[in-house]
């Protein structure tokens, strides 16, 4: 990437994610449910964690597969809008454990 690139911006909070930032790619489709191999999308991991957190992969596969879709979630909503007034490099556990699969 050159140094003039901007920063990828994350699909559920829209803040950058600068390098050196905790950050992962998330599968729209989850790897269990046939999408090993399909689209991804970089996240701040703070917000990738959430949406495990938030919702199975039986629901990520059926009704969450796009950015768009995630960010209608009322609680990805509530945590993107939290999340989004925090600095780019933000991070803290999220709470409760995984979504069963």
């Amino acid at each position: 990437m050159s140094e003039d690139a901007p920063d990828p911006i994350c699909p559920l909070c829209g803040r950058p994610i600068p390098p050196g930032v905790p950050q992962s790619l998330h599968h729209l489709i989850p790897k269990l449910k046939g999408g090993k191999g399909g689209p991804t999308v970089l996240m701040h991991q703070i917000c990738h964690n959430e949406v495990h957190a938030t919702l199975t992969e039986a629901e990520l596969a059926r009704d969450y597969a796009t950015p768009e879709a995630l960010r209608t979630h009322p609680r990805l909503a509530k945590f993107a809008a939290w999340v989004a007034k925090r600095p780019p490099g933000f991070h803290s556990r999220s709470p409760g454990p995984r979504r069963k699969r």
